[in-house]
């Protein structure tokens, strides 16, 4: 079994398979994400000319740092592909993100791609979404405690999402609102209940938006996953 960040080396590796000189890339968040910055940046250095847009303040730093062009989403809105990981994926494909806090600027990225490749280890394969307890929500801060009480009562008790210096806050400024889930039966509906609540932003189900996931196997093998003709 390798350790875990040569798990990873080994996904941001088979990633680059997707990215191509001239190309407009997505970059995630993330553990996964990071890896393959890493060696992105490495392929930059050596001359493979891209364009990219960060998916968060974090990422953009490593990526200039690695020498990569970052620009803002206005200056490329079409993306050609985006690398990014999830917290869960179910056998449909469907994610579940968030745990990291940029749940609304990885779906609007996501929107804006032609390609969404997901990087996971297999803990994060899930049989419905919702298995492993949490769903974020990104709220308004002026709307939290409504949005709060509206989320019980729809049968989806929350916190706020914390950190050690206080409230944490998404890189819009906006509170996370942690949702106490069961396997959601039907995510649809679930995510179409929340967005309707004012207030709220966005939330971390991402239905029928991965086109690839590729899964680090603990010998170093990666799986690829595709999409099955009709989901949607």
């Amino acid at each position: 079994m390798l350790p875990r960040d040569r798990i990873l080396e080994a996904l941001g590796e088979r990633a680059q398979a997707y990215i191509h000189p001239g190309a407009a890339v997505g970059l995630g968040t993330g553990q996964a994400a990071s890896a393959f910055i890493d060696l992105l940046a490495r392929r930059v250095r050596g001359g493979l000319r891209i364009r990219a847009v960060a998916t968060s303040v974090d990422s953009e730093r490593r990526a200039r740092a690695g020498g990569i062009r970052v620009l803002p989403l206005e200056a490329c809105p079409r993306l050609d592909v985006v690398v990014d990981g999830a917290d869960e994926v179910s056998p449909a494909l469907d994610l579940l993100k968030g745990y990291g806090g940029a749940l609304v600027r990885e779906k609007i990225v996501a929107a804006a791609s032609v390609r969404r490749i997901i990087l996971v280890t297999p803990e994060k394969l899930v049989p419905a979404l919702g298995s492993r307890g949490k769903l974020p929500v990104e709220v308004l801060p002026f709307a939290a405690g409504v949005v709060r009480e509206t989320l019980e009562k729809l049968g989806y008790p929350s916190r706020v999402r914390r950190k050690a210096s206080g409230t944490f806050r998404s890189d819009n400024g906006n509170v996370i609102l942690d949702c106490r889930v069961t396997a959601l039966r039907d995510p649809r509906r679930v995510d179409r209940a929340i967005r309707e609540i004012p207030g709220v932003v966005g939330t971390g189900l991402f239905l029928g938006m991965a086109t690839l996931v590729l899964v680090g196997r603990g010998d170093g093998t990666v799986e690829i996953r595709r999409r099955k003709p009709g989901r949607t």
